[in-house]
């Protein structure tokens, strides 16, 4: 089944997507990281009422009442590629613009319980889809600021993520970004 998009909502056979407007179904979530538990419950909220994130939740088709089985957060950026990266992505004369629209995803929490079974990676698909189908919002770019643990940096590499620079490599996060029209080429 081709994946189904609407204007706050996305769906594919297995997964749909909605955006989340009762932040009451945040509060027993729990991916394992107290500092994404925390946003998701108390901040998310917030954030849409200050108009800087939009919250997303994932369910598996048909299933609504087993809870939601991950959370994003997405919010607007800008991405400054070096001159050789505007090279590798940018194939038209369009290269001296300084600065290329994204969609942050400002935070991703996936529950414990359905870790490590492509629930994240199928979730970061869908919103690649979401972000071009019909063009939506003109970015090109989808970026994070990816925990520099063991586990985060991978899972984005994974699903095709570059690191942006070494700046920060030492850092708490590292910027990674991931080129939209890929996506829409496969």
């Amino acid at each position: 089944m081709p994946v189904v998009c609407h204007r706050s909502r996305i769906s594919d056979d297995r997964f749909v997507v909605h955006k989340v407007k009762d932040f009451s179904i945040t509060t027993n979530f729990d991916c394992g990281d107290l500092d994404l538990n925390e946003f998701f419950q108390t901040d998310a909220a917030n954030y849409r009422s200050e108009l800087l994130a939009e919250t997303y939740t994932l369910y598996l088709k048909g299933y609504r009442k087993l809870g939601p089985l991950a959370f994003v957060a997405l919010a607007n950026d800008v991405i400054k590629l070096s001159k050789p990266q505007k090279r590798k992505f940018i194939h038209h004369q369009k290269r001296y613009l300084k600065e290329y629209p994204g969609v942050k995803i400002a935070r991703l929490g996936v529950d414990k319980q359905y870790q490590r079974f492509g629930v994240g990676t199928q979730f970061l698909n869908l919103l690649k889809a979401f972000f071009t189908t019909d063009n939506r919002t003109g970015c090109r770019f989808m970026t994070v600021d990816a925990y520099n643990d063991e586990k985060a940096p991978i899972f984005y590499e994974k699903n095709e993520f570059d690191f942006l620079h070494d700046k920060d490599a030492s850092d708490r996060t590292r910027i990674m970004f991931y080129d939209l029209k890929r996506f829409v080429a496969t």
